[in-house]
Order: C-alpha cells, then sequence, then structure tokens
C-alpha cells in the first residue's frame, strides 16, 4: 500500500488557468482519508505552494524551489534547504542583463523582478482571483544588480530565464554554464500557460530555464521527508511532466508522468495518464490506483 504520494504543481495537478479543480480536491481528500500523506513539489516559492496545499488540507509537508526547501506546513518552518550565494545571483544578473534577456530572482516568499512579463505575469493574473493573505509577493525592481549587492540578504531559492526565441534562448544557456557551481535545468518543451484577457484566454509561450544551487532537486527533498518519516521510496507515487519532476519519477515506487510530458519523463515513467491537466489526469490515475482497488 502506498504511504506518500508527490505531486508536482503547473502542468501537472494545477490546470492551465492555474486552478485545481473541485473534483481533483475532492479526491485528494478521499486519498488522504486513507492515512496516504501528500507532499506538494513545485518550482514555486513557499507561500504559493501553501495556498493550494490548504484548498486540498491536513498536509504535513511542502516541497518548493525544485527541492531547495522542505516546508513544515503545521509548524511553519523550512525544515531543509540549499540555497544559492549573493555571488552566483550577481553572476547570473550579468549575463541576461547583458544580453537583454528576462530574467527573475525567487526568495523563500516573494519573486523579484524586473518587470511582468513571462512567469511573473501569469502569476500577476494569478493573484488577481485571490484573496490578498494568498497572492504571491512580486516585488519590480529598478536596477536588479545593484538591489542585490546591496541587500544583507547572502542566499536566494533560485533564478528563472525566459525568453521567446528558441535561438537567442538556447545562446544564453550556454553563457550561463559557464558559471561554476550552480545547476542550470535542462527544458525540454516551452512554457504553456493560460492568461484571461477580458473576456479571452491568451497563451503565453516561452523558453525557460531555472538555476539552482548545485545538487538541488524534488527527489533530494524528498528523500529528507522519506527519512523523517520512516517511508521506503517503494511506497512513493511520484507525479510530473517536465524535467525537474525526473529524477522523483525515476526513484519513486511508482513513477508517473502527465499525458504531453517531456519526451525524457515520459520515457522512464511506469506509467502515462490518459488525460492531461486539464481534464483531472492527476485525479483520474489516482482514483484507479487507489480508490478502486
Amino acid at each position: 500500500m502506498y504511504k506518500l504520494i508527490t505531486i508536482d504543481l503547473d502542468g501537472t495537478l494545477l490546470n492551465s488557468n492555474g486552478i485545481i479543480s473541485d473534483y481533483t480536491i475532492k479526491t485528494m481528500q478521499e486519498i488522504m482519508s486513507k492515512n496516504i500523506q501528500i507532499v506538494l513539489a513545485s518550482g514555486r516559492i513557499v507561500d504559493s505552494i501553501k495556498s493550494f496545499a490548504k484548498q486540498i488540507g491536513d498536509q504535513k509537508y511542502l516541497i518548493a524551489g525544485n527541492g531547495s526547501i522542505v516546508y513544515d506546513i503545521e509548524n511553519d518552518e523550512i525544515l531543509y534547504k540549499n540555497f544559492l550565494k549573493k555571488e552566483k545571483v550577481l553572476d547570473v544578473i550579468k549575463i541576461c542583463e547583458e544580453n537583454s534577456i528576462f530574467y527573475n530572482i525567487y526568495t523563500e516568499n516573494e519573486v523579484l523582478t524586473p518587470e511582468l512579463k513571462y512567469n511573473v505575469l501569469y502569476y500577476h493574473k494569478e493573484n488577481s482571483n485571490r484573496e490578498d493573505k494568498k497572492r504571491i509577493q512580486i516585488n519590480i525592481v529598478d536596477k536588479m544588480y545593484e538591489y542585490i549587492k546591496n541587500s544583507v540578504r547572502e542566499d536566494y531559492l533560485k533564478i528563472t530565464v525566459c525568453d521567446e526565441d528558441k535561438m537567442i534562448f538556447n545562446s544564453i544557456i550556454r553563457k550561463l554554464k559557464q558559471i561554476k557551481d550552480i545547476d542550470i535545468l535542462d527544458i525540454e518543451h516551452m512554457s504553456r500557460k493560460n492568461i484571461t484577457k477580458g473576456t479571452e484566454d491568451v497563451e503565453l509561450n516561452y523558453s525557460y530555464t531555472e538555476i539552482t544551487a548545485q545538487n538541488v532537486d524534488k527527489w533530494k527533498a524528498l528523500e529528507f521527508i522519506l527519512m523523517r518519516e520512516n517511508i521506503s521510496k517503494d511506497d512513493v507515487i511520484a507525479i510530473g511532466d517536465n524535467i525537474n519532476d525526473k529524477q522523483m519519477i525515476q526513484n519513486a515506487g511508482m513513477g508517473i508522468a502527465m499525458k504531453g510530458s517531456t519526451p525524457e519523463v515520459l520515457q522512464i515513467a511506469d506509467r502515462v495518464t490518459n488525460e492531461s491537466n486539464n481534464f483531472d489526469g492527476v485525479a483520474n490515475t489516482l482514483k484507479q490506483i487507489i480508490l478502486d482497488m
């Protein structure tokens, strides 16, 4: 019997509008009533993930920043962290600004950005549907290099780099890879998210990568939780769609890829959902595995 299910958010549990359906919430609650823990594991900041965790209810932990943080929801504290050092953040900013490419910087509780574009625009639109205390904190910063350099903060959760032009994006990645002691996520497919403008849904398409400290991934963070809870990896289900979910899908007792996942994830998954994230793929698959047994 499975004891823990870890689930990615964007492209997995959330639909393209950043929402968990009522049907999926009800299914998650039925699963937790069977003494099975659910751990949300995302690249997002802590407060953003907490808002989704509260919709589902009764969760002990969450994983933020692609594994940079393990957070204790019950006691409101960080249990484990592996952050980028300020000097590395400044190195990334310098390359991005010299090449006029968009980036944003994450702490555990806010997003620092030069302007509202790409992923940050999506979060901004997501905020419009939330009450104030559940909104993602977005701080628009002028002269980011000086801001970070003069900050008392010495470490940061991650950096996201985005661009619509694949050729320009790839050239920047090659330059960023010259920086030592950081990990750069190799994303194979573009982000596709919807935002509402007036009465229409508008799709945001862009290439992106996420930069973290070395040895950050969701599985390493999850191993910390498994040791704490005395749970074997064989008793874990991991569900995701992108390259940042690869390690947890590969190492869990059952690794599940979403329909339409990046090819590398589809190749290593034990199972693929019949439906996408827009049609309750997670809930329907877990219902078959856990609730219909």
